[in-house]
């Protein structure tokens, strides 16, 4: 968690070099679209604590907490974002379109464009006889996207080994959840499917861990899919840039005052499982990995501009 949040607070400052005094995203070291995850660490982390190396997981456009807890090398997801040669794709995704073999990870900026590919990774492992299950993060405006519904359907008819995971931070870009879903809470839909439904308040993240636990549990198993919705907060606006004029005044504040990551600090030190020395040389290794990556991103160099044409379908 503190890792993600250092790297999002690190990111978010480089964004905006060049984009002043007028913002135009398509300048700076890191043009185009920025999504940060800040606020949403507790997801990230309570589920892939369970996940082993050969475990796949699909994410969404706001997955660099994902990405981290998975596993994901730091350095050249960094140089990735960059557009740098050594990234993990030469450069060519950018931070929407992060993809690390080594670790089975995915994302994509398409809303609930990785269900369909965790039932395939799943299928593949249940055909194969092998060990192993998938994890689909998703937002909760993607539980009102057909794919959605075709994978939990599909998912629960051949008894996968996938949990997909919402991640409800209560907006859709601009859109309030109340004012673009017909059910309050996303997990009561797991019942059409014939599947378990789990729902996690207050972005808690020994709460995410242990309902996590028991649906990879059950995944693994071979008991099929399981449905969790997770409420958590996102502290920054939908894309670097964005004023945020729709969320109600306080809102912002109140979200703040619940800041997960000095919330588990005060937990740890108050049930004794750390003290403040320890957090502190907690939080200066993840520092410096985050410095150590945002360095080697800097460095690396940029591909010879006719790598452009490589590796794309034409």
């Amino acid at each position: 968690m503190e890792t993600s949040r250092r790297f999002e607070e690190i990111i978010s400052k480089i964004y905006l070099e060049g984009k002043t005094p007028a913002f135009n995203m398509t300048n700076g070291p890191l043009p185009g679209e920025m999504h940060l995850s800040n606020g949403q660490e507790p997801v990230a982390v309570g589920v892939c604590a369970h996940l082993a190396k050969g475990d796949v997981v699909t994410a969404t456009h706001r997955h660099h907490h994902q990405a981290i807890a998975k596993g994901v090398d730091l350095k050249r997801m960094a140089a990735e974002m960059f557009g740098k040669e050594t990234g993990l794709s030469g450069g060519r995704g950018g931070h929407m379109h992060i993809f690390d073999a080594d670790v089975n990870y995915g994302c994509s900026g398409i809303i609930a464009q990785g269900m369909g590919p965790a039932c395939g990774a799943a299928l593949s492992r249940k055909l194969r006889n092998e060990a192993g299950i998938a994890v689909s993060f998703i937002g909760e405006g993607a539980a009102n996207q057909g794919a959605f519904h075709e994978s939990l359907n599909l998912a629960s008819l051949w008894n996968l080994p996938v949990v997909f995971v919402i991640e409800d931070n209560g907006w859709g870009v601009s859109v309030s959840k109340k004012n673009s879903t017909a059910v309050e809470r996303n997990d009561v839909r797991a019942a059409a499917y014939n599947m378990p439904g789990h729902h996690v308040e207050g972005n808690d993240p020994i709460a995410i861990y242990e309902v996590a636990g028991e649906a990879i549990a059950r995944a693994r198993e071979g008991k099929g899919p399981s449905l969790i919705e997770i409420e958590t907060y996102r502290l920054a606006g939908h894309f670097m840039g964005d004023v945020e004029g729709y969320r109600p005044e306080g809102e912002k504040d109140a979200l703040f005052a619940k800041d997960p990551i000095p919330k588990l600090s005060e937990y740890l030190i108050s049930e004794g499982h750390a003290d403040e020395a320890a957090i502190a040389e907690l939080q200066g290794k993840a520092q410096s990995r985050v410095d150590e990556a945002i360095a080697f991103a800097r460095e690396s160099e940029y591909a010879p501009v006719e790598e452009a044409l490589n590796a794309v379908f034409a």
